[in-house]
């Protein structure tokens, strides 16, 4: 097998295409083709050495793909089969991985790669965080920051198809079109309006009840003005670069939450809950209810200039890797 492997921590330039040993299959696991595997912003954090998960060098990024198993020592995963995965210690941009029962998906029958490469982290991070831990309600306003980017686009998508009303922010008149083609109600180009201004218009004062943040530093401070008594601060990253410190005064006095979403825990700690999310994730774009946003689908082969498009915030939605 080949893979990118970085033999210290840097930009995407660090990565190297070398050939490494195919490591044994352990019980449990099988060995995937890989077809398609999705770039996200944590994969550039993760090059760097800024991410949660600091690896050893040399390491592999990627950490969701989407292909065909090769070889299998578990029995509900088959030779032949077509699935997704996830990698928690990442290893995804490489022409073969192996993953394990608890985060491997088989895909519903005619879903391409390219999709189900994009449709497991973003998705379930969306997913747990509006259902799980904000108990969305139809009927619920829902601001969602960087509502073009990967895992915004995939809350807009979610927000809608739960019934919510969405208002959705992004850089530039381009982006803030995109997030009205995904859905939002109401699309916010925070380069030139006032994102809380406009939230508390459209809600007559009363404010969001859920914000979803994958942005943090002045966003966070500044969306503190604007979500509702007794709304929910979904903090999913932070984009931006500072991390923000939420000011307890203010969450007594305006009885307002604030939550934090981390898609790795639940990957431990509940694989059956993501599980369970995945499948309706499946349901729903069975149902045409979602669909990742794919900005290009780039070869294998251009995987540093992808991952250095990402790190820019040149794209929206996903971009993917293929090697076919």
């Amino acid at each position: 097998m080949h893979a990118w492997r970085a033999h210290t921590f840097g930009s995407p330039e660090v990565l190297a295409w070398e050939p490494v040993d195919d490591p044994p299959l352990a019980d449990g696991q099988v060995r995937i083709e890989v077809a398609a595997a999705a770039i996200n912003f944590p994969d550039v954090l993760f090059t760097a050495g800024a991410h949660q998960v600091k690896p050893t060098p040399p390491f592999t990024p990627g950490f969701e793909v989407a292909g065909v198993v090769i070889e299998s020592r578990e029995p509900s995963l088959p030779p032949g089969a077509r699935v997704a995965a996830t990698l928690p210690g990442a290893g995804g941009y490489a022409t073969h991985v192996i993953a394990g029962p608890r985060t491997t998906y088989a895909l519903p029958h005619g879903m391409p790669f390219e999709d189900a490469a994009a449709l497991t982290i973003t998705y379930q991070t969306g997913y747990l965080a509006l259902h799980r831990r904000a108990g969305l309600r139809p009927g619920d306003t829902v601001l969602v920051h960087a509502g073009a980017g990967g895992v915004g686009s995939a809350a807009i998508q979610l927000a809608k198809a739960a019934g919510a009303t969405v208002l959705a922010t992004a850089g530039g008149e381009e982006k803030a079109a995109v997030c009205r083609a995904l859905g939002a109600d109401v699309a916010i180009d925070y380069l030139r309006e006032d994102f809380v201004a406009i939230v508390k218009d459209r809600t007559s004062g009363r404010g969001a009840d859920i914000v979803f943040d994958p942005v943090g530093g002045d966003v966070f401070d500044r969306s503190t003005r604007c979500v509702a008594f007794e709304g929910r601060i979904l903090v999913i990253g932070f984009a931006s670069g500072r991390i923000p410190a939420a000011r307890a005064n203010h969450l007594l006095v305006k009885n307002y939450a604030v939550i934090g979403v981390y898609w790795g825990t639940y990957s431990r700690n509940e694989p059956a809950l993501t599980r369970r999310a995945q499948d309706e994730l499946y349901a729903l774009y069975a149902r045409g209810a979602i669909k990742p946003l794919l900005s290009a689908a780039r070869p294998m082969a251009d995987a540093r200039a992808a991952m250095a498009a990402v790190a820019s915030r040149a794209t929206t939605g996903k971009v993917v890797l293929t090697t076919r």
